[in-house]
């Protein structure tokens, strides 16, 4: 797995556009690229920092996000980001998630099989 993490300086009062930006546009674009796993993003009560976290596949994904997609996020990011979001890439060494998420599955269909007898 991979993970790219991208820091940002909001303009002043903007955290609530912010916020409304990435569930209106970049996550929907987001869930459309090839190996994208999830999404995280962080705003300070500050109201003046944000960081988002992607997670993806495999790294080669991670790159054609940000070659073919990542400049016109960066547009629609331009009306609440001061200054150009710094970028970082990171091998995702370990991952509760994934396990959680698959024990909640495992679970569910537990619970359906129960109700059914």
């Amino acid at each position: 797995m991979y993970a790219q993490e991208v820091s940002m300086h909001l303009k002043g009062n903007a955290g609530a556009e912010f916020t409304r930006t990435i569930e209106q546009d970049i996550l929907p674009r987001l869930r459309k690229q090839t190996g994208f796993a999830d999404e995280l993003t962080f705003l300070n009560p500050n109201g003046k920092d944000a960081i988002a976290i992607s997670l993806w596949d495999r790294k080669e994904n991670a790159d054609a996000y940000s070659r073919d997609t990542y400049p016109d996020v960066l547009k629609s990011l331009a009306a609440v980001v001061e200054g150009t979001p710094q970028v970082q890439a990171y091998e995702v060494a370990n991952s509760t998630f994934h396990k959680i998420a698959a024990q909640n599955v495992a679970n569910s269909t537990l619970h359906k099989i129960a109700a059914q007898n």
